[in-house]
């Protein structure tokens, strides 16, 4: 059974910086895309960042495009969101999501696995 377990959520100042994690289990996911979404309430799960795992070709949202960086741990089996000049706008629970694909995509329908979610909330 493949679980996503994110961490790393808090409370942070903006122009700080924050890292989550994802970890994963339940099988390797090298071959396979992951991605990072965010979601605020009310609104629809919206793509930030994502990774192939084989070559770690990465993938941006316009929003966080030279804010965020999203990178892997192969033998950890573990996803990171290093990210950085947060602004308030950033705040919202982020998901880690697997697919059974290489390609990378920024639907939230072709991802087949979701984690739980981590809040970051960034203060002004």
């Amino acid at each position: 059974q493949v679980q996503l377990v994110e961490s790393g959520g808090q409370l942070v100042q903006a122009g700080g910086s924050l890292r989550l994690s994802c970890a994963a289990s339940g099988r390797s996911f090298r071959g396979y895309a992951m991605g990072w979404f965010r979601q605020t309430p009310g609104k629809e799960r919206a793509f930030v960042a994502a990774i192939r795992w084989n070559d770690g070709f990465t993938y941006y949202a316009d929003s966080v495009r030279g804010r965020f960086t999203v990178s892997r741990d192969s033998p950890k089996n573990t996803m990171y969101l290093q990210m950085s000049s947060l602004k308030p706008e950033d705040t919202a629970v982020y998901y880690c999501a697997a697919a059974n694909s290489a390609v990378i995509f920024t639907a939230m329908q072709r991802y087949d696995y979701w984690g739980q979610g981590t809040q970051v909330t960034v203060s002004s």
